[in-house]
């Protein structure tokens, strides 16, 4: 494991910290005794963490395995790229191990009570004319300056996904990160991520990736979410929303112009059945930023130009093809999803509450630009008999401890949680969730490939 020493504190630490670390120094006096104590911490952790790795590759030289000098660090074998990697000397469940040993616990603001239960109460004093359904138990946990600010959104969204699951789904706590008990830190999901990669888990978004992520400030987006999740067997599922004329251009729709394939079943609905899902983020590049990226991956960039082109000529070049209104009304398709979702298709009753608690997992909600969790929805009936959707959404973008305040005193949290149909102002949307179960050993196999479902707008 490469180490570096701290220019300024001369603290030796993992080389890929060092820029964090070094940034620590320059924060308010307020945080001095956090940032020591955070950085004792880490130093502890590496310490700990070489001692592993020494320990294992020692036991398995006494077992008559024998690594070369850089195949045999635990940090290049648990999933990382260099020398050794494919060499076949580590078994899958041997990487697995380590890494269950040397992963770290992700640190968040913990709300006394839950912020779930916080957000419930809110909701209860809301008009009689409300109805709300929520997920469960879900901690938020928020992007950190100087860590993950401006690209590491998907990773919390997975980890608040993450703390749904261990503590709601009992099958999931025992499988989940080789049954740890609690979220990993980002590098560590990372390194999971890796895993399902070699396991065979999105295949062609591995090669997006090179077969690496770890350390590195990648995007990253909901098909990613799906092979981590399911390379511990999670049922874990992906929904395109989109305008029509984008229909072809979808690689997760089979027979799309991309895909180069000829068109199959479209059911009498509004769904298609997708085969393949490529590239995290293709289909959210603006037009203009697909130019800068045509150079690593130029199939994505083509589908982009194309579906811009395709879209301007129907529309005449020179009027817009949604107005506001048609916009809602398409948006809407997003709404009623995201409700009958977690009403199980109107199988909750209501009674004379306001508030009820669904078993539904949360929504990793992706679009351009940024991703959030969706938690819940609420709908009020207004006097002309209209129904008012807001989902409700947690963003990695806000600070935690603001949130907790704001539901503790009952100010300013509508603005901080709830959005309407008319925030939907994108032309695309992704939501991934994960179904109740283990898969089988045969399921396993098909969940290899990411499939999604296409709604259009």
């Amino acid at each position: 494991m490469e180490s570096s020493t701290c220019p300024f504190c001369h603290l030796s630490l993992p080389s890929l910290q060092l820029q964090w670390h070094a940034n620590t120094h320059f924060h308010d006096d307020n945080d001095h005794i956090n940032n020591r104590h955070r950085n004792n911490q880490l130093a502890t952790d590496f310490q700990l963490a070489q001692q592993l790795a020494l320990s294992l590759a020692s036991e398995q030289a006494d077992s008559g395995l024998h690594f070369d000098k850089t195949g045999g660090d635990c940090n290049i074998w648990c999933g990382g790229v260099g020398p050794g990697r494919n060499n076949g000397e580590w078994k899958m469940d041997e990487k697995t191990s380590c890494l269950v040993e040397l992963q770290r616990r992700s640190k968040f603001h913990k709300v006394e009570a839950g912020l779930m239960a916080l957000l419930r109460s809110c909701l209860e004093l809301e008009a009689e004319n409300s109805r709300t359904i929520l997920s469960g138990y879900v901690d938020h946990f928020q992007s950190i300056e100087f860590e993950d600010v401006g690209w590491g959104c998907g990773w919390r969204n997975i980890q608040m996904l993450s703390s749904h699951l261990l503590a709601q789904r009992s099958e999931a706590r025992e499988i989940l990160f080789g049954g740890s008990g609690f979220v990993p830190d980002i590098p560590s999901l990372q390194r999971w991520l890796e895993i399902a990669w070699e396991r065979g888990f999105d295949a062609s978004g591995s090669d997006q990736f090179d077969h690496a992520i770890y350390g590195m400030k990648k995007w990253i987006g909901t098909t990613e979410c799906a092979a981590l999740f399911r390379s511990f067997g999670l049922r874990t599922r992906i929904v395109d929303f989109g305008p029509k004329e984008s229909g072809p251009f979808y690689l997760s729709v089979p027979g799309s112009i991309v895909g180069g394939q000829q068109l199959v079943g479209i059911d009498a609905g509004r769904k298609r059945k997708a085969l393949e899902v490529y590239g995290p983020m293709d289909r959210y590049l603006s037009h203009e930023d697909s130019q800068a990226s045509c150079s690593r991956n130029d199939k994505s960039c083509s589908s982009l130009t194309q579906l811009d082109n395709t879209i301007k000529k129907e529309s005449g070049g020179d009027r817009v093809v949604n107005s506001n209104t048609d916009k809602n009304e398409g948006h809407q398709v997003l709404m009623d999803f995201v409700w009958n979702y977690f009403s199980n298709k109107s199988s909750i009753q209501f009674g004379n509450r306001r508030v009820i608690v669904s078993e539904k997992s949360p929504l990793y909600f992706q679009h351009d630009g940024h991703s959030r969790t969706i938690v819940g929805i609420q709908v009020k009936h207004q006097r002309a008999g209209n129904l008012q959707y807001n989902l409700l959404v947690l963003d990695p973008g806000h600070r935690t401890a603001a949130l907790e305040k704001s539901l503790r005193e009952k100010v300013g949290w509508q603005k901080l949680v709830k959005r309407g149909t008319h925030t939907l102002k994108k032309a695309q949307y992704q939501l991934c969730y994960v179904d109740p179960g283990i898969a089988s050993e045969e399921e396993m196999e098909k969940l290899k490939t990411i499939d999604s479902v296409f709604l259009e707008f």
